[in-house]
Order: C-alpha cells, then structure tokens, then sequence
C-alpha cells in the first residue's frame, strides 16, 4: 500500500472494516426473507423458526472465513442478546418467538455465539467455535424436525418429551458436522473421528437433557469444548 494514495488508503480501511459485517446483515436478511416467503406460503411457524434457526447459525462461518474481529463479533452477540430478552416481552421476533413454549432459547442463542467468539477467537482456533454453534443449529434443529414429524418412540426426561428418531438424527448430524469440520482443519487423524463421536454424543445428551432452550447454550458449549480438550488430548 506504500504507493496508494491517501484518500484510497482510507476507503480500502472503510471496506474492511464495514464489508464483514455487511456480509453478516446480508445473511441473516436473506434467511429472515426466506422464513417469511415460506409463513406465506403456508408453512407452519415451527418450520420457518427452524429455517431461521439454522440459517441464522451460519454467521459463525462468514465470521470465521472474513476473519470478523472478536470484539466485533462479542458485541453483535450482546445486542442480539438484548434484542431476544426485549422480544419475549415485547413483540420483535414474533417469527421466532411464536411457538407457543416457555424458552429463552433466542437469548441463549445470541450468547452461545459471544462466549464462543470469546473463547477460541483469540486461540486462533475458530474452528471449534464453527463447531458448537453448527451442531447446535443443524443437530438441533434437524432432530426437532425429525421428532415432530416421525417420532414414533416417545421418552421424557425432566418432563420434556423427547424421541428416540429425534435423538438419532442428533447423533448422526452433530457427528457429521464434527467430524466434517475437523477433517477440513485438521485431515483425517485418529484424533479426529475420536473426537467427533464423543462430541457427537455429549450434544445428544445435553440436547436431551435441556429445559426452556438451554440447550441452544450447553449444546454448542459442551460440544466445542469436548472436542477441543479431547483433540488437544489426542494429538499429544
């Protein structure tokens, strides 16, 4: 850049700063318009909240891939996170909030995304990150779909009602997400296929065992962080 003029240097700063999170905005516009083509056309409010809920996710990766800053990604978080507990007082998100369920899953949501930032942007590992909220997104939002629709083997735990088709479909989506995503960082190691079947476990079991959305926080938590400590573990 040492022979950019002044005035290009400054609009080259202005475009890195600001394309990111346009790309961002223009992400989740995108999602929130295909939710709302298909209310329209008749698909039920669990439909378009799961397109949501899955295509919503997906900023981890624009994040990952535009290299976004930590602190940049923390506080979309925090106004998300403020945005989701003003909504379940005042009607912002009717969309997403409307299911007819007590759950501060929205919230847990926005701050599943920030902690993780938190933790593994500065580790330079953001691959982890991309993993918790993918199985979250994916996993979870599959097996709710898949339980709905096809559970025939019903169990609860804590009062919750739960299938067995669901908890399947989490399994297998979490360990495909898992081990999707650390094949392309890290190849096809040992500690890889390890790592992801035991991630792909403990996200069917905190998904099992939530209450009131919780799980849209210990799900990409617990799972990013038994794979990250088990890969550490493995690769030694």
């Amino acid at each position: 850049m040492g022979d950019t003029p002044p005035g290009c240097r400054f609009g080259l700063i202005l475009a890195s700063f600001f394309f990111p999170p346009t790309v961002v905005l223009g992400w989740l516009a995108l999602v929130g318009g295909l939710s709302e083509a298909l209310r329209r056309l008749g698909y039920g409010a669990e439909i378009t909240r799961k397109v949501v809920h899955i295509g919503a996710g997906h900023v981890i990766l624009i994040a990952w891939w535009l290299a976004i800053p930590a602190w940049q990604g923390i506080l979309a978080s925090v106004l998300c996170s403020i945005v989701a507990l003003l909504s379940y007082r005042y009607p912002l998100l009717p969309g997403i909030n409307s299911v007819g369920r007590k759950s501060l899953g929205t919230f847990f949501y926005a701050m599943s995304i920030g902690l993780l930032i938190f933790w593994f942007w500065p580790l330079q590992q953001q691959q982890y990150a991309a993993i918790g909220i993918l199985t979250m997104t994916w996993g979870d939002g599959l097996a709710a779909l898949v339980g709905q629709q096809w559970g025939q083997r019903p169990y609860q735990i804590w009062g919750e009602k739960k299938s067995w088709e669901g908890s399947l479909t989490m399994l297998v989506v979490s360990y495909v997400v898992c081990a999707g995503i650390l094949f392309i960082t890290q190849g096809a190691e040992g500690a890889t296929w390890w790592a992801a079947a035991v991630g792909a476990i403990a996200a069917t079991v905190l998904e099992s065992a939530s209450k009131y959305g919780i799980d849209n926080l210990s799900v990409p938590l617990g799972t990013a962080a038994v794979c990250f400590w088990l890969g550490q573990f493995l690769s030694r």
